[in-house]
């Protein structure tokens, strides 16, 4: 078997999974860890990549055997490899993100996780590691990428109001609120939008269902007119 000369560094996956109920709070998946280092101390879901398997792969089966949340789609965020940010040695974690509708995606806690709990975002409690980092430069990137791409629908039920839909981006974006005819005006016009009724057994006066159209979307992309869609998502705060 050959041998290196050079060290070789140990390398972890981190998941920052944000979740949506609804309301105005944007919330985050965390555990609290049941070994050391920082035992009893809440963290990010991660772990070591095996030696046979890829990155993505890797955090996925983390995220599932240390809280129970499966069938997601993550996205790559960052490489974070200062020296001394892992009490264990030199440890390198590449983190993902993702984004979860809550009622979609129960959790429990497993593996070496003691508890599982889902934060408001604005009320987190002291982290391990460089978690804290990670998880601003993650919160940053969803506010970044919302106002050009429409990722926030993975938060969303399947068919939902042009209100529940505001209530969102103002969530992820962190303002009271948006000029509600601006933001119906804008938002239709990109055509992602598809009607599909009305609200059913409401005391309320029923508002009209969307849903997102997938074709219209992938249409906009094929076309490269993704300046389309940052005029309609971009909206001043």
């Amino acid at each position: 078997m050959p041998t290196y000369e050079h060290p070789r560094p140990s390398v972890t996956v981190d998941v920052v999974v944000f979740g949506y109920d609804g309301g105005h709070d944007l919330k985050l998946l965390l555990i609290q860890r049941g070994s050391d280092p920082y035992q009893g101390q809440w963290a990010l879901p991660g772990g070591f990549v095996e030696m046979d398997e890829d990155l993505e792969a890797g955090a996925l089966r983390e995220l599932e055997e240390e809280t129970g949340v499966k069938d997601l789609f993550v996205e790559q965020l960052y490489t974070f490899g200062k020296p001394g940010r892992d009490p264990r040695g030199r440890v390198i974690s590449v983190a993902h993100y993702a984004l979860v509708n809550l009622s979609k995606h129960p959790a429990a806690a497993a593996s070496d996780a003691s508890e599982v709990a889902w934060f408001s975002l604005d009320k987190l409690p002291e982290l391990a590691f460089d978690h804290a980092e990670i998880i601003k430069l993650a919160t940053t990137r969803l506010r970044a990428k919302v106002r050009y791409q429409p990722i926030g629908f993975e938060l969303l039920p399947e068919e939902f109001t042009l209100g529940e839909l505001q209530a969102l981006y103002e969530t992820i974006l962190g303002v009271p609120e948006f000029n509600k005819r601006n933001f119906r005006t804008r938002i239709l016009r990109t055509g992602i939008l598809e009607e599909v009724g009305r609200q059913q057994n409401v005391a309320h006066r029923p508002a009209i269902l969307y849903r997102f159209n997938e074709a219209t979307y992938q249409q906009l992309v094929e076309q490269r007119d993704s300046g389309v869609l940052r005029r309609a998502l971009d909206f001043e705060i």
